[in-house]
């Protein structure tokens, strides 16, 4: 199963970046058949590959209503607001759910990071 999605990065409520997860936000409202959960991904930004870890959904944890695909990109620091990406949705690692506080949320990203780090090695 491979998807590839591509979208203009949009600013968000920088919540993944206060939990130590900055995301790349792109609007994805006209996506369909497309489960909704996290995904080990991967993006290529000026010609290198990425590994990335990708949730598509609606954040029901911190109050989210529209459906938006975030995007971590592993090893890349820099501004990508208003570019265009292409992600490409690689390998289910879990289905979206409500987590019962922004710590178990955080817990829980960690523990989805780290398995999508191990499987990149």
């Amino acid at each position: 199963m491979e998807i590839e999605i591509e979208a203009e990065v949009v600013h968000g409520r920088k919540l993944g970046r206060r939990m130590g997860f900055p995301t790349a936000n792109m609007q994805t409202d006209d996506i369909e058949g497309v489960s909704r959960g996290v995904y080990r991904s991967s993006v290529e930004i000026d010609g290198h590959t990425y590994t990335a870890m990708s949730n598509l959904g609606v954040r029901p944890s911190v109050g989210g209503e529209s459906l938006l695909l975030e995007t971590h990109v592993i090893g890349y620091e820099g501004d990508l607001y208003g570019r265009r990406l292409r992600v490409r949705l690689l390998e289910k690692i879990r289905d979206e759910r409500r987590f019962g506080s922004i710590d178990e949320l955080q817990r829980q990203l960690q523990a989805d990071y780290m398995s999508i780090k191990e499987h990149a090695q």
